[in-house]
């Protein structure tokens, strides 16, 4: 397979790709600097937050979630990229010295929230992780908030059967990815591990293709995994950056893969930049927050 970097632009812990079908438009972020960006065609358009943000995801009323360290916000598209017009939409974790993480929205446009021990500091440097303080929510577009799990490391992948009976969502302290089952009252059970630990990095975001193969970022380990429903690795894709974060699929037939990555004490040249890939089979399409 070969890869290009999309555009010129570096961060410094890229994170969250999310693909807006309707628009062709590819969000992402970089947490540590504190961006929400989005490409469109050629063109990137950058909203400095005031705080670290580890999502940006477009609604279906027209504006943008951005999950930022004091609360989830809605962020005014139109407002200028300096200048971001930003409202608070809910608190979802209280806990203080937490941040978020991993964000995505399911099939019924809620959204799933991890969060973590805040791990960057003031200037973007790393701090240790101490305590598994963590949890996952669920925001639905009425704000309400309903706590899911508890004592979380680094929360990374989410992503749900077809069915909506089964959620991957994964703890990148304990390399593993897990699959939890989805009772009828959207509580969740017992995780059981799914896969990992793995020689090849550390598990952190990941896409799910339409033959239900998920493709998985390796921290530290250079490459994607494409594991088999049944958590077999298929097949691995080195890549040309340190440390890959997240993928997603897009362009108009969803067979483009594009993917976020973060600086490295290696300092490749295109660790921090967002990768693209064409693939053979095409993926699921992204959801807008329902609000």
């Amino acid at each position: 397979m070969t890869w290009t970097a999309v555009t010129q632009h570096r961060a410094k812990l890229g994170e969250g790709p999310f693909w807006d079908a309707p628009t062709q438009a590819l969000y992402w972020v970089d947490i540590a600097g504190r961006q929400a960006l989005r490409l469109i065609g050629n063109n990137v358009q950058i909203w400095q937050m005031p705080e670290h943000v580890s999502a940006f995801i477009p609604c279906a009323s027209g504006d943008a979630l951005v999950t930022l360290s004091s609360g989830v916000y809605r962020l005014d598209l139109d407002s200028p990229g300096l200048e971001p017009r930003l409202k608070l939409f809910c608190i979802a974790d209280p806990q203080p010295g937490n941040r978020p993480n991993e964000a995505r929205c399911d099939v019924q446009g809620r959204l799933w929230l991890g969060t973590m021990q805040n791990n960057i500091g003031d200037n973007g440097e790393d701090l240790p992780i101490v305590r598994r303080s963590g949890g996952l929510f669920r925001v639905d577009p009425d704000q309400r908030v309903t706590p899911l799990l508890r004592g979380l490391g680094i929360p990374n992948t989410l992503l749900w059967s077809d069915d909506g009976t089964t959620v991957l969502f994964g703890d990148s302290l304990d390399d593993t990815l897990y699959r939890y089952f989805i009772h009828a009252d959207g509580n969740l059970d017992v995780g059981s591990p799914w896969y990992g630990p793995d020689q090849n990095g550390g598990p952190d975001g990941s896409a799910m293709d339409a033959e239900g193969y998920v493709w998985n970022a390796r921290w530290d380990g250079s490459c994607l995994l494409r594991l088999t429903p049944d958590g077999k690795v298929e097949r691995k894709i080195d890549l040309p950056v340190s440390r890959p974060t997240s993928c997603v699929f897009g362009g108009d037939d969803l067979k483009t893969l594009y993917i976020t990555s973060a600086q490295s004490p290696h300092h490749h040249p295109l660790d921090g930049a967002v990768l693209s890939m064409r693939v053979d089979v095409p993926g699921k399409l992204c959801t807008r927050f329902a609000g």
